[in-house]
């Protein structure tokens, strides 16, 4: 199979076999460094989706999702498809396992993200929309983010000031 490039007419690949994201991840140091061990093969790019994201994202043991975060304008959805995470979100702690979905819509504050502790790999189907203007807030860590109209991610500190 040769490999996929955006907006590849093609009806069908092996979602595994998709590129990994080049960027591990799109937060500024320190943030960054915490995402180590995640992979995310983007999906919906490779198809030129351009209304919402899909995220085929592995987790290897010790590994999480993404800082606790909530977002104002975008929905998420995650359904698991292998291993058992754990789900941080404002209720506490959840077990997941494969087979069961989460979802969290736009601007409903809860902060949330998953946590590998098993000793082996979680994966899981993340989708989101990617609407303009979003903000998204990280009630544990000194950051928020605006998604500007270029469709990248700026980062400040909760003071407003630049990373």
């Amino acid at each position: 199979m040769t490999e996929p490039v955006p907006g590849d007419p093609r009806p069908a690949i092996a979602a595994d076999a998709a590129p990994v994201r080049a960027r591990p991840s799109n937060y500024p140091e320190p943030f960054a460094l915490r995402m180590a061990g995640r992979e995310k093969r983007p999906l919906g790019d490779l198809f030129g989706l351009t209304n919402f994201g899909v995220n085929l994202t592995r987790l290897p043991p010790g590994a999480v999702s993404a800082l606790r975060h909530a977002h104002s304008r975008q929905d998420e959805f995650v359904y698991i498809l292998e291993g058992t995470p754990i789900l941080l979100s404002d209720e506490g702690e959840t077990a997941l396992h494969p087979g069961l979905c989460v979802g969290f819509k736009a601007g409903c504050g809860n902060a949330h993200c998953l946590v590998n502790r098993s000793d082996a790999d979680v994966v899981y189907l993340e989708i989101g929309d990617r609407t303009q203007g979003d903000r998204v807030t990280y009630p544990d860590d000194d950051l928020q983010a605006v998604l500007a109209s270029d469709g990248r991610w700026q980062f400040r500190h909760k003071d407003g000031t630049a990373y």
